[in-house]
């Protein structure tokens, strides 16, 4: 009877006492990064680019592979069944981590179950536009007007549940707003519909929406975050055009599969925020219309709890599903 325990507790100290020695050597082979979204995308783009950096410091290769499909759910879900050794890690972003298991109830894993955060990236603003022919100038005034014409405003989408349509539901209920809801399958032909008057008004991410904006064909009111972003520092913010507080984004950011040693997400998490503070990186992400995060495992775990909170009051609110 006592081999077994001897054995049992032998192998436990073995796990422990290995785990930092595990850390020092990693990674000694290719690591796998899944983006959960087509290639040329925000999502692709900055994972790439964390990517390349992570193998110049760590001196493997890192290996990208797209895995689109289900609003992200297919790369996320191969994420979660990886082994938890620090050799499949994964983009993520509030979609796919804080959202889509809340309105796609068919969702077989829970990201803040199955996954083991790293560290947020990059961040990227929504962008609130309009049509040219609308006849506001800033975002007060588009409250009002929204406000005189119930019902006859229509604001679209680049998908159900994602970030930029939770943005249009939040300020709907903050507001009380009748703004009928136009989804869309991506950017793209949302935004042709904004420029031609089919729809009034959306909530975009900042990239896709900036040559349109700066070209003239649509107007941008402000976009969502708390501080001006660098990527167009002459568009206010909604907080400072009257909306108080109105804060909606996307972000990027690095996991592995739940499970994987601290030690290892502990020396990726470093490696990580070192890339992230070079003036070259900054750089990068602000040509791309994205601003650097960066931070602790901790701070990246609080965010996805309130984040998961917030809108999942907003989803219930606005009776959000999508199957």
């Amino acid at each position: 009877m006592k081999k077994p325990f001897m054995v049992t507790l032998l192998g436990a100290i073995f796990v422990v006492l290995s785990a930092p020695v595990f850390a020092q050597s990693y990674p000694n082979k290719p690591v796998k990064v899944i983006i959960p979204f087509p290639p040329g995308g925000a999502t692709d783009i900055v994972g790439r680019a964390m990517a390349e950096r992570l193998q110049n410091a760590l001196g493997q290769t890192f290996i990208v592979e797209n895995k689109p499909g289900a609003s992200g759910n297919i790369g996320i879900g191969e994420a979660t069944r990886a082994a938890p050794d620090g050799y499949t890690l994964v983009v993520g972003s509030p979609q796919t981590l804080t959202i889509n298991h809340q309105i796609i109830k068919s969702t077989p894993f829970n990201p803040q179950r199955d996954l083991a955060p790293i560290v947020v990236i990059a961040s990227v603003p929504n962008v609130l536009v309009v049509n040219n022919k609308l006849p506001v100038k800033n975002a007060q005034e588009l409250i009002a007007y929204a406000k005189a014409n119930p019902g006859k405003l229509s604001g679209g989408s680049s998908s159900i549940g994602g970030s930029p349509h939770l943005a249009l539901e939040l300020m709907k209920a903050t507001y009380g707003l009748d703004i009928v809801h136009v989804p869309y399958k991506g950017s793209a032909p949302a935004l042709q519909d904004l420029v031609g008057g089919q729809i009034s008004l959306m909530f975009d991410n900042l990239p896709a929406a900036l040559q349109l904006i700066n070209g003239g064909q649509i107007k941008a009111l402000g976009v969502t975050t708390l501080k001006r972003t660098a990527s167009a520092p002459e568009i206010p913010t909604l907080d400072e055009s009257g909306m108080k507080g109105f804060d909606s984004q996307g972000w990027f950011a690095l996991l592995a599969p739940a499970g994987t040693p601290t030690p290892i997400l502990e020396k990726i998490n470093a490696e990580a925020n070192k890339i992230i503070k070079t003036p070259e990186f900054r750089e990068r992400m602000t040509k791309v219309g994205a601003d650097t995060v960066g931070g602790s495992i901790d701070e990246f775990k609080a965010r996805i709890k309130s984040e998961t909170e917030r809108w999942g009051k907003v989803i219930e609110a606005a009776d959000i599903k999508a199957e």
